[in-house]
């Protein structure tokens, strides 16, 4: 028998086989599908091995970070930071943390800013084999969210005009001008109002300091843009240049994430009234003298001056010239202010107003409760002789007190009576230089008369204050002859 001889064997080609084939044949195109999608991929994709070696990296993401991957492939990633060519290396973050990693990353070659995801992948033995990043552009996305965020101000700007357009109209009440006082203060601010230069409005609290800047408003060529009022003594400290000038997005605790414009961007060709101004602190004067030196105004925590079109009107109680002579004041500010002053009378100053914005409260204060109340000639009188220290604030005041308060729908000096007192101020008024007795008989009077022009007839009358008819007629008759 011959010896085998294997060489002469025909031995079989594993590769040979038809399955064999058809399973290469599978693989390769299994690996051109991949090939294709991640050369195809909109988004960068950089592969490095556990030690950030670059082995793949894909069209996109030549185009997204502006580098050749020709260059780039077999580059450790210490070297591209080292060498400036990427700031921060998310595969070298995922090689020191051992987990996924996403940053935001601006390529100083193509100028785009992406955001980019290392993910490891681990081996069996937990070895780091791979690191796979995924790079997308975001700058467009960016683009889009400063414009919204440009949009968001604009409209929070736009919302906050419309909020203190809408404030404005709710709060207006229109001038009684019946004293002659009245009218020349009218005529002056009309005059005013042509001009475009700073109005400083004095007079004591509640005497209408905010109406006539309103009136100085409405009649300017600003008219059709927004009026905002401020008060500066009603703001604190640490918030007033906020309100007044804006501030930047962070710029301090509780700010808005968006940032906010201030008081002067809102009234933009429109008017700002400062109310109070003498309350500011020295530090805020002088940026509010620098605004309207300028013209512009640099919100909180922002570096970029933004230019104003608006008037200042200002108000306050206090003596300025007094309070920059003293020092707590700025002299330089208060001559800035004090352009065009304008002085508004107290209400004693200007009596025959009086009656008129009593009838005009009351009509407001009827409408509101839904009453039919009136007023006596008598109640009529010890509004008109009464010297308001609180001025027109203090009567509007009162008037409501004394309608909501009081029992019929006539309100007598009685009722002035009953509800406050006889030690009442406004009461106190009527007696003047009278004595005791002259205001007793001056009250006995008012109330004898009011009831008779409430009943209609002295049998009533008498009936309403609880005494005989013979001494209702008496006493009137007594005491007409002394007091009318």
């Amino acid at each position: 028998m011959d010896i085998l001889n294997l060489n002469n064997i025909k031995r079989a080609d594993p590769y040979d086989s038809e399955d064999v084939k058809r399973e290469l044949a599978e693989t390769r195109e299994l690996c051109r599908i991949y090939d294709e999608i991640i050369e195809n991929n909109p988004d960068g994709i950089y592969v490095t091995d556990g030690d950030a070696n670059a082995i793949r990296i894909n069209p996109a993401f030549e185009r997204i970070s502006g580098l050749n991957r020709d260059e780039m492939l077999g580059v450790n990633h210490k070297e591209l930071e080292k060498n400036n060519v990427v700031a921060k290396s998310s595969a070298l973050m995922v090689v020191e943390q051992r987990k996924t990693v996403t940053i935001i990353h601006d390529y100083i070659k193509s100028g785009l800013q992406a955001l980019v995801t290392s993910k490891p992948v681990f081996d069996e033995n937990g070895n780091m084999e791979l690191i796979v990043s995924s790079t997308r552009d975001v700058t467009d996305l960016y683009h889009v969210r400063s414009e919204l965020e440009e949009e968001k101000e604009q409209r929070l700007k736009y919302e906050s005009s419309m909020e203190h357009l809408q404030a404005q109209v709710l709060s207006s009440q229109p001038i009684i001008a019946v004293d002659k006082k009245t009218r020349n203060l009218l005529y002056m601010a009309s005059r005013v109002a042509k001009v475009d230069s700073t109005v400083l409005i004095t007079g004591e609290t509640g005497a209408g300091k905010e109406g006539i800047a309103k009136y100085i408003h409405s009649e300017s060529p600003r008219k059709d843009c927004p009026f905002i009022p401020i008060n500066c003594s009603a703001i604190p400290e640490n918030l007033v240049e906020s309100e007044l000038f804006g501030y930047e997005k962070g710029a301090f605790t509780g700010a808005r994430a968006s940032g906010k414009p201030g008081i002067f961007e809102l009234a933009e060709k429109g008017t700002v009234f400062l109310d109070e101004v003498g309350e500011l602190s020295l530090e805020t004067q002088a940026k509010l003298l620098r605004a309207i030196e300028t013209r512009q105004i640099t919100r909180v925590g922002g570096t970029e001056p933004v230019n104003i079109d608006i008037r200042i009107v200002a108000a306050t109680n206090r003596d300025l010239k007094a309070m920059a002579d003293q020092g707590s004041f700025r002299e330089d500010l208060y001559y800035r202010l004090n352009v065009i002053p304008i002085y508004v009378p107290p209400l004693r100053e200007r009596r025959d107003d009086i009656i008129p914005m009593v009838d005009h409260f009351l009509n407001e204060i009827n409408k509101k409760y839904k009453f039919k109340k009136r007023l006596t000639n008598a109640a009529y009188r010890s509004f008109q002789e009464y010297a308001w220290p609180g001025n027109v604030r203090e009567l509007k005041n009162y008037l409501e007190r004394l309608v909501v308060t009081s029992e019929f729908d006539t309100i007598t000096e009685r009722d002035i009576i009953l509800n406050y007192g006889s030690g009442d101020a406004l009461l106190k008024d009527l007696s003047g230089d009278m004595s005791f007795k002259e205001t007793l008989e001056r009250i006995e009077y008012n109330l004898l008369t009011e009831a008779y022009e409430k009943e209609g007839n002295v049998r009533k009358a008498a009936e309403l204050l609880g005494i005989p008819n013979s001494t209702y007629v008496r006493r009137r008759k007594m005491l007409a002859e002394k007091y009318e």
